[in-house]
């Protein structure tokens, strides 16, 4: 998959996180979750998990945000129209520029545009609770695994206590 950024430092962090992505299997591995025995050594949890599966998250975030898309028709809707618009910009500006009432529109103008006749069509579609869902249920899920998810720390100290029970 070839990427066409112009941006550089874009391309550099979109390769840097595909780069830093964890195993699956790792990242879900149900034998290295267990509930911390007190309160205490959660806060270092989270953060050594955080840090460790980042790129992971950002997928989960990612899948979490195409689902409550596809699961909202109007939504969809309201996203496909939205950019169907941008896209008929495009191609009228290669053509000509717009000109109303003998001034000069330029692509910004008219992006501008689209933006301002679309938010009521957003709202209508319930974006907002879309976006709130999505943050919510990111956090949720994020902060479960990380909070439920051994460090490496943690795993080594669970197998001497095992090895030391045997």
């Amino acid at each position: 998959m070839s990427l066409s950024l112009s941006n550089v430092s874009a391309r550099e962090w979109i390769s840097k996180t595909r780069e830093g992505i964890k195993p699956w299997g790792e990242f879900i591995s149900t034998s290295k979750f267990k509930v911390p025995k007190s309160v205490k050594p959660v806060p270092g949890r989270v953060m050594k998990n955080i840090e460790h599966f980042q790129s992971n998250y950002m997928f989960v975030f990612l899948g979490l945000v195409v689902f409550c898309v596809l699961t909202s028709p109007m939504l969809l809707v309201a996203i496909a129209a939205c950019l169907g618009a941008c896209y008929i910009i495009s191609l009228k500006n290669a053509e000509h520029k717009l000109r109303i009432l003998g001034k000069e529109l330029s692509v910004g103008q008219q992006y501008a545009v689209v933006g301002v006749c679309s938010f009521p069509l957003f709202w209508l579609a319930g974006a907002g609770s879309a976006v709130f869902w999505i943050i919510g249920a990111s956090f949720f899920f994020i902060m479960l695994h990380a909070s439920m998810y051994m460090t490496p720390d943690e795993q080594e100290a669970v197998e001497l206590e095992m090895d030391e029970v045997v």
